[in-house]
């Protein structure tokens, strides 16, 4: 009886491990250019609607927020680029963020999720489309 206990303890702590997500780690410069360039990111938005960025292999990012309804109030869509920097990903755009420079820390959290932290420390999530 003491030998099926410890079965039954060494299986639930098999399970329990395996159903533990894995810890993310922040993501190389190598790792991040292979993760988005040519793809699109859809970022999460409190408002429940997902905020698209288009990264091209180039350089380019294109952002597209025409379907908020503040877009109004600023440039609804907007060219910029994008590069690398150490272990970040920075973006630069004509107009939002006032032309400035912003740079993101970026973990894998999932096959296509990701969690990303802004220099200011802000955070976010986002998923990954092909």
């Amino acid at each position: 009886m003491f030998t099926r206990f410890r079965r039954v303890v060494a299986a639930t702590a098999l399970i329990s491990a395996t159903a533990l997500p894995a810890v993310a780690s922040v993501l190389s410069a190598d790792e991040i250019k292979s993760l988005v360039a040519g793809k699109k990111i859809f970022l999460s938005t409190p408002y429940g609607l997902e905020f698209p960025l288009s990264y091209k292999s180039n350089g380019q990012v294109t952002g597209d927020a025409s379907r908020f309804s503040m877009a109004s109030m600023f440039a609804p869509k907007e060219t910029g680029r994008w590069w690398t920097s150490g272990q970040k990903l920075c973006q630069k755009w004509p107009s939002w963020y006032k032309g400035k420079t912003i740079c993101f820390t970026i973990q894998q959290t999932g096959p296509k999720k990701l969690a990303w932290t802004r220099d200011d420390g802000m955070k976010g999530t986002a998923r990954i489309a092909e």
